[in-house]
């Protein structure tokens, strides 16, 4: 049996009033501040700035390859919890 199509929230309109609303977003904010969509070299250097201002010392995941595999791991458990239990009840 399926269920009843929702009408209410952003993806339950009609796809082109999804896009009117969304470039209205994007219009809210003029030209000359998207310096990142302008400037590609200054949006790389801002990224490359954000990774240096880290000490390497603290720096675990790329330090230790094992370290960073068991947090992923543990991620993907912890974020597909409810849904395991959800299908076992089924």
């Amino acid at each position: 049996m399926d269920k009843p199509k929702s009408t209410r929230g952003f993806a339950s309109m009609d796809p082109e009033k999804q896009r009117a609303i969304a470039r209205k977003g994007g219009e809210s904010v003029p030209n000359e501040k998207r310096s990142f969509s302008q400037n590609p070299a200054l949006a790389a250097a801002a990224g490359r700035k954000g990774g240096t201002h880290v000490d390497p010392a603290k720096r675990s995941f790329s330090q230790n390859h094992t370290l960073a595999s068991e947090a992923g791991r543990k991620g993907g458990h912890a974020s597909h919890r409810n849904a395991r239990k959800v299908d076992a009840a089924e």
